[in-house]
Formats: C-alpha cells, structure tokens, sequence
C-alpha cells in the first residue's frame, strides 16, 4: 500500500521554524490503527489524514500516541497541500473532522482558518503545577481540554525549564502557558502535552483558540498578533468573531513524496 506525503511547516516564513506537520492523502478512509502506526513512523507532532468528500476533505489527527480532537498547524499544513499541490486554482476547502466543519481560505499573509472558540472558565490550580512548570501562575484557567496558566511576563515564559514527567502527571491533556506579550506582539506561550506524546509543540492552533479570547477580553481588543515561544517558534494572527476565531499563518514545503507499506 502507499500515499502521498507532505511535510510542511506551518506558522512560519522561516526555514527550520514554526510546526513540522505530515499530511496524507487517501482515496477512502484508512483504519484508525493503520494511521496511528503511520503517525508514529512520521514522528512529528502532529500526522493529518485526508479523505476527499465532494469537493470537500474529511481529515483527522494523530501525534505519534493518540488521536486528538482538533489540531490547528496541520490543519493549515493539509489546506496548503490541497490548494498549492491538489487544486492550485481554488480559493478555499472544507475540512468536515471531529471538531466540525472547518474552513480555511487563501490570505495575504498565507492561509486563514476558521474555528471554534474555546471559552476558558476559573480553575483550581491541580496540586504540583508550580512545582512541574518551576514558576508560580498568577492565573488559572480551564478550556474544557487543557489548563491555561498565566505567568508574570513574557520572559518567565521563555526560560521556563519545566518537568515534563511531572506535567504528563497532571489531570489534563495540555498545558497551556501564557502572558503578555513584547515586541509588538500582544500574547506569547508554550504548550506542553507530554501525556498525548508532544512533550513541547512549537506552534498550536488548537490552545489559541483559548488564547484568543482569553486575551481579547484583558486586552480590550479582537485582533491579535500572537507568538509562541518553543525553541522553533512561530506566530499567527487571531481574530475573534463571536464563537469562531480566525487564525492566521503561513507555511513552508519541506518534503513531498510516496509513504510505502
């Protein structure tokens, strides 16, 4: 058996930055088991699975471990593939996934994808949380997915050496890690989630989705130049329409080819 394969970075202009994603191309849909083993031989972040629907793609996620509900750079990753590689003269597609329909369209700055928001809601901060990330939060909040925690500057969140086995303890899929941000940038993060296999991912859709309205609502605006600061970084632009966020990236082709198995 065999697909075509993509590797792209996404949140980037920059070589060697932003989030390495597979995407895979497949007539009909292949087995869960078979893109979970697939995912792990790609051993990137995120593997995104593509199925022609109509006009439209069907498409799921996999890091290396798990199945995820939602991922934004290889969603951007496979919206780059399909209207750069598959139908040049498009202006958008349709993604249909767990998450909903998810649309993604050309932009001046590469491509803009359309999804939902995540309201964030007070939380208790879970016991050892300090302790893991080696900083005190001033703030901690809950996603419905992950604990997205504010830290007191944008440097705290850059030389921050956290205990991933420590965080892969903690009751939650994710760790979002946040604060004002500099530089002409309004948020920067970092996002942990060693327990679904991405010890560190360099740049995520999904947690803006939080991010965006979390500081829309300190900042007193709706549009938001975004940073996140893993050691690749990369960035995005996020603007919030009721509950639907538009983030906003480039991306880079790195590797095109034939999967064998």
């Amino acid at each position: 058996m065999e697909a075509r394969l993509f590797q792209l970075a996404a949140f980037t202009t920059q070589r060697f930055a932003g989030n390495p994603a597979a995407v895979m191309l497949f007539d009909s849909d292949p087995a869960p088991d078979l893109c979970q083993a697939l995912a792990a031989e790609n051993n990137l972040a995120e593997t995104a699975f593509l199925v022609p629907q109509g006009e439209d793609y069907r498409i799921r996620w996999f890091t290396p471990t798990v199945e995820v509900p939602l991922c934004g750079h290889a969603t951007l990753a496979s919206a780059a593939v399909v209207l750069e590689r598959i139908a040049p003269a498009r202006e958008q597609v349709v993604f249909h996934s767990a998450s909903g329909p998810l649309t993604v369209r050309r932009s001046a700055i590469g491509y803009v994808m359309d999804f939902p928001v995540r309201r964030c809601v007070a939380a208790e901060a879970p016991a050892g949380l300090a302790e893991a990330l080696g900083a005190e939060p001033e703030e901690v909040v809950w996603d419905g997915f992950n604990f997205l925690v504010r830290l007191a500057s944008a440097a705290v969140v850059r030389q921050l050496d956290p205990d991933l086995a420590a965080i892969a303890r903690l009751p939650t899929a994710g760790l979002i890690v946040t604060a004002a941000g500099e530089g002409g940038h309004d948020c920067v993060s970092r996002y942990f989630a060693p327990a679904k296999g991405i010890p560190e991912d360099p740049v995520t859709g999904g947690a803006h989705c939080a991010l965006a309205p979390y500081w829309a609502a300190r900042l007193g605006k709706t549009e938001l130049h975004a940073f996140q600061a893993s050691a690749r970084g990369g960035e995005m632009w996020c603007r919030l329409r009721g509950e639907r966020v538009d983030l906003e990236g480039a991306c880079l082709f790195y590797l095109e080819g034939t999967a064998r198995w």
